[in-house]
Order: structure tokens, then C-alpha cells, then sequence
């Protein structure tokens, strides 16, 4: 399955819903809300298969559970998604987009798996230990300049609930954590997902990226998983097409902040 129709197919079939083991979702009509480490999440199939005043009522509706949790809220939109006016509805509401991130399909098989090659005096650890991964919440917060210090009980409450199911790497320099990157493999599907992969300014441009990728890649498989996916920024896409991805669409993230 290498044609991009075939794979968009898959992947709206099989990582449109709720992550595996996610800390809290329940289902409002054809959504799922998801509890995540910076802003909840909803999700939901290609076509709600609503229009009009009963889509205008679905979004609003979020947007009035969120607020009353006083939380903000990210809906994830593909530009394949429909109605065609589904972006105007959610902004008619107080939903603002970001910018759009191209979703990257990318065959294991076809990928190199090779030893990541690392720049002297850095290593690579996998880790699951309480205090590492509030290390890596701290890491991800400096690097992006938001608050994500829930995304060590997220990644603790995921490696808790299924410990082979979420793989997480840290690069190492002199004893301090200049990168984080993990794994996350979803049972019943073909897909594993390529997550973070953030690295501290003065890091970049040394192959530490490459070499959390050709790790993911070498446990991905290890475990037999056909397919990686990531949603990838403008700075990553470029490194992750020439190692044989191919972007089946884009992801637009529309959030409503109270």
C-alpha cells in the first residue's frame, strides 16, 4: 500500500479516533473528546455527517463544554475534511487556526534502518522513569516556550497503562537532556506515530533529529509496524520525505482558548 489514496484511506480509517490510552475521552456524537498535556483535543471521522444548524450546534457545543472547564480546546481539521465550509463554521464560533502541519505516511520497510549516528559526546537512552519524563515536560516547555509540564503525567499515565505501547528516547550531553523524541505504537492499526522530536537551539543541525528518527524506525521494525506516521512541521517535512514519507494531506489545528 504505497499509493497516497490507498494510505489517506488508512489513515482516516485507523488514527481518526482517540489515542490509545488516552488519559480521559468520551464520544459527543460523531467526536471524541481527548484529555492532552497543553489543550484537550476533539477528533472525529472525515465526514461528521452533519450540516447546517446541527453542525453549528456540535461545534458550539464544544466550544460551551470546554468553556465551562475554563480549558481550551484544539480541533484537528484536514484540509480533505468535509462539509467544504466546516473552517468557516469553527471560526464563526471563536475557533482560530494555526499553522497547518502536513500529515507523513512513510512504509517502515522502505525506510533505512540504520545505527543512529550521533555527534561526539551525546548519547541516546530510552526512558520511563517518573522523574525522566517530567525532565522531558520540562525540555519540551523550555524549547517551545509554553507550559507543557502536563505532558510528563500524560506520557507517565500512557508508559503506565501499556508499557510497550509508548517508546521514549532522550539525547544526552553531559548529563543534560538536550532532546526528547517517543514512539507511540497503536495496537489494532498499521500505524506507529513519531512524536516530539524537539532539540535545544544550540543542538540543532548535528544529526541528533536524524538519529531519534533511525531509532523510532529500528523499534518500529523490530515490532513489525508497515507504516509511520507523524504530523510534520515545515522544518521536519523536508528530512522526513527524503527518507521516503509522503504527505497524504494537511492538518490544520483550530483552537479556541477561553
Amino acid at each position: 500500500m504505497t499509493d497516497a489514496r490507498d494510505l489517506l484511506a488508512a489513515y482516516d480509517a485507523q488514527l481518526r479516533g482517540a489515542p490509545p490510552h488516552a488519559a480521559t475521552h468520551a464520544p459527543d456524537g460523531p467526536l471524541t473528546r481527548v484529555a492532552g498535556p497543553l489543550r484537550a483535543l476533539v477528533t472525529g471521522p472525515p465526514d461528521l455527517g452533519l450540516r447546517g444548524r446541527e453542525l453549528d450546534e456540535l461545534i458550539a457545543r464544544q466550544r460551551d463544554f470546554f468553556a465551562a472547564r475554563g480549558e481550551a480546546v484544539e480541533w484537528r481539521l484536514r484540509v480533505h475534511d468535509t462539509p467544504a465550509d466546516l473552517p468557516d463554521r469553527l471560526s464563526a464560533v471563536g475557533f482560530t487556526p494555526l499553522p497547518p502541519s502536513a500529515v507523513l505516511i512513510g512504509p517502515v520497510a522502505e525506510a533505512t534502518v540504520r545505527r543512529p549516528v550521533l555527534p561526539g559526546g551525546v548519547t541516546l537512552r530510552q526512558v520511563s522513569a517518573d522523574a525522566d519524563l517530567h525532565a522531558v515536560a520540562a525540555l519540551q516547555s523550555a524549547i517551545w516556550g509554553l507550559d507543557l509540564s502536563g505532558l510528563g503525567d500524560d506520557l507517565i499515565a500512557r508508559i503506565g497503562a501499556a508499557p510497550r505501547d509508548t517508546v521514549v528516547l532522550v539525547a544526552e550531553a553531559g548529563g543534560e537532556m538536550v532532546s526528547a523524541a517517543w514512539l507511540a505504537f497503536r495496537p489494532g492499526t498499521q500505524f506507529a506515530t513519531l512524536l516530539g522530536g524537539s532539540t535545544l537551539v544550540e543542538w540543532r543541525g548535528r544529526g541528533i533529529y536524524r538519529a531519534l528518527i533511525d531509532a523510532r524506525v529500528a523499534l518500529a521494525a523490530e515490532r513489525g509496524v508497515p507504516y509511520l506516521h507523524v504530523d510534520a512541521s515545515p522544518d521536519s517535512a523536508p528530512l522526513l520525505r527524503r527518507l521516503g514519507f509522503q504527505a497524504i494531506t494537511m492538518m490544520t489545528p483550530y483552537v479556541w482558548t477561553p
